[in-house]
């Protein structure tokens, strides 16, 4: 109803207000009351937001208002990513501490003794014992002077010693021994010899009547391990037998002949 009593009155005194070009000039509205229709009209002049407390804002600029504000949100994400950007790759690399440098290679199955140095003389002749030790998920069967080929190895370069402690069975030529899953006191001594790659294994995928063919090629990072010395069993003494020579042979013919 009060909506309807505002419309009255402004018809009614819209013919009086344009009557002259310099009313124009002058327009203001009247003030925001609930009055009947036959009122006189008020001639104080009352701004249109005098009569508000409070300020109000249209919904054009709240849009803009939010509109602005995402902006800058979006800028100063922007600026974030960019100081991300800035941030060198090797810091965003986890830093290992000596323990869990140590926890995790004992979790693979060795440890890191240290570089190996000019006067360390770790090569041994052969020596017939053997054994079957796990290193990550695969097992190798090795003797004294075998080389093995190994999944990339973290916390150790080339030259490093180191102690394979997963032993699972040791044997030779008078006893063997069998780890419940792993034996005792037992290592296997062993050195970095190189970081390689291994051959490239071409992944080849294909959907048959959907366009759909894609290939990629991998090569597995490997590092090569050299066995110096098998340590838990008892080894065997080596006994070298003499070989008679050959012109002791053929002289002991002659004699036979000529008797």
């Amino acid at each position: 109803m009060a909506s309807r009593r505002c419309l009255r009155t402004l018809t009614k005194t819209t013919p009086f207000l344009f009557r002259n070009l310099s009313s124009l000039r002058s327009l203001t509205l009247p003030p925001f009351q609930l009055a009947k229709a036959s009122s006189p009209v008020s001639t104080t002049p009352a701004s249109a937001f005098a009569q508000w407390p409070q300020l109000r804002y249209f919904s054009s600029d709240k849009q803009d208002d939010h509109s602005d504000e995402e902006d800058f949100s979006e800028e100063e994400d922007y600026e974030d990513d960019d100081d991300d950007d800035d941030v060198p790759v090797s810091s965003r690399k986890k830093v290992y501490t000596a323990e869990e440098k140590e926890a995790e290679a004992e979790a693979i199955g060795y440890r890191v003794v240290g570089p190996l140095s000019k006067d360390d003389d770790v090569f041994k002749p052969y020596e017939p014992v053997f054994a079957v030790v796990q290193v990550g998920s695969h097992q190798f069967k090795v003797s004294n002077g075998d080389s093995i080929f190994t999944e990339r190895l973290k916390f150790c370069e080339v030259n490093d010693r180191l102690i394979l402690n997963k032993v699972l069975l040791l044997g030779s030529a008078s006893q063997t021994i069998i780890g419940r899953p792993i034996v005792p006191d037992a290592a296997v001594h062993a050195v970095v010899e190189e970081h390689a790659l291994d051959a490239k294994v071409i992944i080849f995928k294909k959907k048959r009547r959907k366009n759909y063919r894609r290939t990629k090629g991998h090569r597995q990072e490997l590092t090569k391990l050299r066995i110096t010395d098998i340590e838990g069993i008892e080894k065997p003494q080596v006994v070298l037998t003499e070989k008679p020579s050959k012109p002791a042979k053929k002289e002991q013919e002659k004699v036979a002949v000529s008797a």
